[in-house]
């Protein structure tokens, strides 16, 4: 999303190292490229993890990474998505985002697809416009966003447990949302639905941020 705010902290370094460490040796198995995605609740760390985790990637190996924003996918940009919640909450959840066609980008970097053409949300301006990710030299996809534990066509799921009371300073921080008590109800929503997808995960980063690997 153009006109976003990542800040990448020591924190999520930390993790992403752990992780990169934990699957590197499968992405060098894996013949084509590997899909990771990253999810959690709103202000959890999931683009700075996902941010990470390509840095790492490319510190730690000579392979390269991109990564695919959910927030791009969303069915309305961020405004007019925020007015159509306020007329009806019971809205919330994943049919505001473009999940499958998320996921038939991810079909086609796992194919050999030279390129994607995705929405791109420009912030600032309330709409969604179009860009082109070329994928020639990519071996490594990283899909962050809320939903995306639910998508199919993935290698490794990484799952960030914090709820919205311990993102607060987070979402602060990035300044993306007007601190009212409609969007903590928002909020409240999307933790009923995002907590379920904790068991579908292969990798948990729990609340403090140390990391949790599921059996193999």
């Amino acid at each position: 999303m153009k006109g976003d705010v990542i800040i990448v902290e020591e924190h999520h370094y930390r993790a992403a190292r752990e992780i990169v460490e934990k699957i590197l040796p499968r992405v060098h198995r894996q013949r084509g490229r590997y899909i990771i995605t990253v999810a959690g609740e709103s202000g959890s760390g999931k683009s700075e993890t996902g941010a990470a985790i390509a840095e790492t990637i490319e510190q730690l190996s000579d392979l390269r990474c991109v990564v695919l924003q959910q927030d791009d996918y969303f069915v309305h940009p961020p405004k007019t998505n925020d007015a159509a919640r306020r007329a009806d909450i019971g809205s919330v959840g994943t049919r505001e985002v473009k999940l499958e066609l998320l996921d038939r980008h991810l079909k086609a970097a796992l194919g050999d697809a030279t390129e994607i053409t995705k929405p791109l949300v420009i912030y600032g301006e309330d709409r969604i416009a179009e860009e082109t990710i070329r994928l020639e030299g990519i071996t490594v996809v990283i899909a962050e966003g809320t939903y995306t534990t639910l998508l199919k066509n993935v290698d490794t799921r990484v799952f960030i447990a914090r709820n919205r009371l311990e993102t607060l300073e987070s979402r602060k921080k990035r300044g993306r949302e007007v601190m009212d008590p409609f969007i903590e109800d928002v909020l409240t929503i999307e933790h009923a639905i995002i907590c379920k997808h904790r068991a579908l995960a292969d990798i948990v980063i729990t609340r403090d941020y140390q990391v949790e690997f599921a059996a193999d």
